[in-house]
């Protein structure tokens, strides 16, 4: 099956806003396929059973195989975790951008719609990818750095971090995130 990439953003975004159309660019000017599904965000829309209905379609679709990356921004590392190992699926690559799990704290509403998204499955997915790498920063504004941390020691087979990056967002200045391409093929 033919290499493809699903850019998946966090709550409350979009695959319209941060870094997500510069690498979304970056990779069609090199031929690749890529996918961006919106899913649903805000109270009473984003949850794991209504991410999980439309990451289902492409997976359905079996665009979701062994030669799929996954490049996931803040909630998106977990809920992908919690897809791929409840549909028992392998890929090839997952890059986790500030991923963190059952980390409460951020405020009421990000709190809510983040819940349904943790599992206490997490270390399983090291059966479903073999190579996992997680980038995080020291100063995080919405996710404690040993939160996320945390995340990466039980997922990542390696951890970068970044100083000074703030949630690696377009808020923290980036539009684009240099530092993935390495990692991409």
């Amino acid at each position: 099956m033919k290499e493809n990439y699903f850019l998946i953003h966090g709550s409350f975004g979009s695959p319209f806003v941060n870094w997500f159309p510069w690498l979304r660019e970056k990779l069609e000017n090199d031929g690749e396929e890529i996918y961006t599904p919106d899913f649903p965000t805000g109270v009473g829309f984003q949850n794991y059973e209504n991410w999980k209905k439309l990451l289902r379609v492409y997976l359905e679709a079996g665009l979701i195989h062994e030669n799929t990356t996954f490049v996931c921004h803040s909630i998106a590392p977990v809920f992908v975790c919690k897809f791929l190992i409840e549909h028992q699926v392998k890929v090839k690559k997952l890059l986790f951008v500030c991923g963190f799990n059952n980390y409460f704290g951020i405020n009421e509403e990000y709190d809510t719609v983040n819940g349904t998204m943790y599992t206490d499955a997490l270390p399983k997915i090291k059966e479903y990818c073999s190579e996992i790498i997680c980038f995080y920063t020291d100063n995080d504004p919405y996710v404690k750095m040993d939160a996320e941390s945390e995340f990466a020691r039980i997922v990542a087979t390696k951890e970068i971090v970044i100083s000074g990056g703030g949630h690696l967002n377009r808020e923290s200045g980036y539009d684009a995130c240099e530092f993935l391409l390495p990692y991409l093929r």
